[in-house]
């Protein structure tokens, strides 16, 4: 009896949490709180490169918890809770003090808007976690909003568009990537693509071309790659949309003709 009670004294101890995955999650929630600080001090190259820094690491902490097989409850959980300050307060802090001022009233409701959205998006995935397929996102990720609206940023300071150009580009944004991640648009997901499995010999000619590309002039590219990400989720709708409606069409016509035969 009593080596019994010993045996469940120790199963019931505290459970310990996976560190490494946790390590990479904290350097994207850092980055996102970099982000803030530096766009209230009027840094907003800085905080939009803490951002898409960010990005990087929360896309990393995933990998590593996939690899190493130390995913965990405990780690889903602060990594939603990293992801809405990195990608939810961060980007929504940035685009007001960068843009969105002059519009007032306005202006900070936008950037609530940004942020609640992104808020559901992420207790939708959590809820959907274990029903959802790894082949697509259902609404766009909060991490591609905020890295666009880094993007935008970036964009245009390599460009040097005059002061103020930007605001009403931004309002606009602010509010239509918020309706993207609660929408019910399928986007893409690079889950499945795994590094370290055979690829064709033209897979990694394509990602050393794609990095060239990107190396050349990345504050332009970067802003290009994620604004397509964003149009292809609507894109491809309209597509799958198009393509159904003469497959019903035709089901339709066959059907009168089967019930006469």
């Amino acid at each position: 009896m009593r080596s019994k009670s010993k045996k469940r004294q120790r199963g019931s101890g505290k459970k310990g949490i996976y560190v490494l995955p946790s390590l990479f999650t904290s350097a994207s929630l850092f980055g996102g709180f970099y982000a803030i600080i530096a766009a209230i001090q009027g840094r907003y190259e800085t905080a939009a490169i803490a951002i898409l820094l960010s990005s990087v690491f929360d896309a990393l902490d995933g990998k590593i918890a996939r690899v190493t097989k130390t995913s965990s409850h405990f780690g889903a959980e602060y990594d939603s809770l990293s992801d809405l300050v990195a990608f939810g307060v961060a980007p929504a802090v940035l685009s007001f003090q960068w843009a969105l001022q002059p519009f007032g009233r306005l202006g900070w409701l936008a950037c609530f808007m940004f942020v609640i959205c992104g808020a559901l998006r992420l207790a939708r995935f959590n809820v959907q976690r274990d029903h959802a397929g790894s082949s697509y996102f259902k609404g766009l990720p909060i991490p591609g909003a905020a890295s666009l609206i880094a993007a935008t940023v970036l964009f245009y300071t390599e460009l040097e568009v005059e002061p103020g150009s930007q605001n009403i580009l931004m309002i606009v944004m602010m509010y239509v990537l918020s309706f993207l991640m609660v929408s019910t648009i399928e986007y893409i997901s690079l889950k499945k693509f795994e590094l370290k499995k055979q690829r064709p010999f033209n897979v990694l000619v394509s990602i050393i071309l794609f990095l060239i590309v990107i190396a050349y002039k990345p504050k332009i590219m970067l802003f290009l790659i994620l604004a397509a990400y964003v149009v292809s989720g609507p894109l491809l709708s309209i597509f799958r949309h198009r393509q159904k409606v003469p497959e019903a069409r035709v089901l339709s016509e066959e059907t009168p003709q089967a019930k006469k035969d």
